[in-house]
């Protein structure tokens, strides 16, 4: 590699070599920045109106199934309350990268629970998370084949 980059050099002035180095540098980074994405993970944490908790839980339980069921990049939809306050639900949200998120929000699973739901919720606040470490991730979802 290096090489060539000095046969490049030797064939160019230096500011057409400078030129071509600076292409060069953006075009790898563009690459690899498009080869690689992130892992999309999210907290959402909602207050549901009590008279609308056990209707609210059988729609977020239909969707959070067929999410997981039928969409390749949804990695994880796992639906919790609060053991001393049940109107308090939280969910575990992670998809493969943000296309499969933006994809998920089009499903109509998705927004039958949408649209479906919107009276229930008092509140509703979306926290983006980042991992510590997605490796022991991994083995976490290996282990639950055991």
């Amino acid at each position: 590699m290096e090489k060539f980059i000095l046969s490049l050099k030797n064939r160019f002035s230096k500011s057409n070599f400078l030129h071509l180095m600076i292409m060069a540098i953006i075009f790898t980074s563009n690459s690899i920045s498009a080869q690689k994405k992130d892992m999309m993970i999210r907290i959402s944490e909602i207050e549901i109106y009590p008279e609308y908790l056990l209707q609210y839980k059988a729609i977020l339980k239909e969707e959070s199934a067929a999410s997981v069921k039928l969409e390749p990049g949804v990695l994880a939809i796992f639906p919790m309350y609060q053991k001393k306050d049940s109107t308090q639900i939280r969910i575990l949200e992670m998809y493969k990268d943000n296309d499969a998120y933006q994809s998920h929000l089009k499903t109509p699973h998705f927004l039958k629970y949408k649209t479906s739901t919107l009276k229930m919720v008092k509140s509703l606040k979306l926290i983006d998370m980042d991992t510590i470490d997605p490796e022991s991730m991994k083995m976490l979802f290996r282990k639950m084949n055991d």
